[in-house]
């Protein structure tokens, strides 16, 4: 159990960073960092900190679906804005064009990564997660749900001011394939994923 939630926390902590690098790299983020970013930038609160609420207030809706919160749910909730904020209080601005895009492919490899690593824990579905697969339970399919909540959170995030760009798009085509590819080296249990698409929604 050490073990798993060992990795578990790596997984948080790169996902968090790898969030605060696209942030600075400012050309596009993960859509539901998209909105955690239009909420700061119209309130007091920090992208982390929106992004905290945000969680806590999605698996609010796994009550009225039937899912069941895990410890590991709880912890990505919270550790993962608490990362980004802190990141973002030591990583510079990318000013350079090369630097920026350096960065955006980065991040969107550190949250690839992140989700084998914190998948593989089983230690609980991320918030976004419970929320696609409780849909599901009620007659959706995993994929539609996925799509049509996605799009409705960049829309408002974009409205409010969040940064959309290939950052978002590198994400939205290249996670699926990464996962697929890593989740089998971090997998601690006896489940295989076979993964025809991305079995749990990486923004968290």
């Amino acid at each position: 159990m050490m073990r798993r939630w060992t990795q578990f926390m790596i997984g948080m902590v790169l996902f968090g960073f790898g969030i605060a690098v696209m942030v600075r790299a400012d050309l596009g983020l993960v859509p539901w960092d998209v909105l955690h970013q239009g909420i700061a930038r119209n309130t007091p609160l920090t992208i982390g900190v929106a992004g905290i609420i945000t969680s806590l207030f999605v698996v609010g809706l796994w009550f009225p679906l039937g899912e069941k919160i895990r410890a590991g749910t709880v912890v990505n909730a919270i550790s993962i804005g608490l990362v980004v904020d802190l990141s973002l209080l030591v990583l510079p601005e990318f000013t350079a064009t090369w630097a920026r895009w350096v960065g955006v492919t980065v991040g969107v490899l550190l949250i690839s990564l992140a989700t084998s690593i914190y998948i593989g824990a089983d230690l609980g579905p991320g918030p976004r997660d419970g929320l696609m697969t409780g849909l599901a339970r009620k007659g959706w399919s995993i994929r539609g749900a996925r799509i049509l909540i996605e799009i409705v959170v960049l829309a408002i995030g974009w409205a409010m001011g969040g940064t959309v760009g290939i950052g978002t798009l590198m994400f939205a085509f290249g996670v699926g394939p990464l996962v697929q590819a890593t989740l089998p080296w971090f997998e601690t249990t006896d489940q295989t994923y076979t993964g025809t698409e991305p079995a749990v929604q990486p923004a968290r």
